[in-house]
């Protein structure tokens, strides 16, 4: 007697996918938070642009300047083009001229897509940034979420992602250096007097759900291709 074949079982979300849930949940719930307060700053907001103000020697503002330059501009894309040069570097067999360049090129594109949402979501939001005062480095545009914040951790996390694949023995150093990274230029960002914390907290917020969300989909691609051969 013959059984009629098992119905495949249904996928279970992986790691990536449940991490970059977790990550826009908080994100949103931040954002709620925020617009329960109107966008206006909280006490202990206020509390860290006023001790930055009042703790900014000229030598220290002179190293923030240059820390706060690494989350934009060229340097995130080199970063992300690092990433793809790495991820490709480390195949162990070649790819098609064609596939070798969407592999290189694919952490730009992921960073570039994640700045439209990101530039979205703050037009949204609309929250004023702190008083021009304070500010010790030029800014543009509304507060939240913090740009810097969120580009220096995609593109960091994005080489340090392709890394820990690459070479796995180097994922922990890796990970470190891209962290301090990202934690460097988005404080820096509130050291400048430019954004409030929670603008920072959320840009690191959105910017690990979109890591995870892209670590998720591009090992669904390759599991995908790895089916159809």
């Amino acid at each position: 007697m013959s059984h009629p074949p098992k119905a495949p079982a249904p996928s279970r979300p992986c790691r990536w996918q449940l991490a970059a849930g977790l990550a826009l949940v908080l994100f949103a719930a931040l954002a709620a938070l925020l617009a329960e307060q109107s966008w206006a700053p909280f006490g202990f907001e206020r509390d860290a642009d006023d001790w930055s103000a009042a703790h900014r020697p000229s030598a220290a503002r002179t190293v923030a300047v240059v820390i706060t330059s690494l989350g934009s501009g060229a340097v995130p894309y080199l970063l992300a083009l690092a990433a793809g040069a790495v991820a490709l570097l480390g195949l162990a067999a070649p790819r098609p001229p064609r596939r070798a360049v969407v592999l290189l090129l694919a952490p730009v594109l992921w960073l570039l897509l994640g700045q439209l949402l990101r530039a979205g979501l703050m037009q949204l939001f609309a929250r004023p940034r702190p008083p021009r005062p304070d500010w010790a480095t030029d800014a543009s545009g509304f507060s939240f979420p913090s740009g810097h914040s969120f580009t220096s951790a995609v593109c960091a996390g994005l080489l340090a992602l392709s890394v820990a694949r690459a070479r796995p023995a180097a994922a922990r150093a890796a990970t470190a250096i891209a962290v301090v990274f990202a934690a460097a230029v988005g404080l820096s960002r509130i050291y400048l007097g430019v954004h409030w914390p929670l603008d920072v907290l959320g840009g690191w917020l959105l910017a690990t759900a979109w890591l995870a969300l892209g670590t998720a989909a591009a090992r669904g691609v390759a599991r995908a291709s790895r089916s159809a051969q």
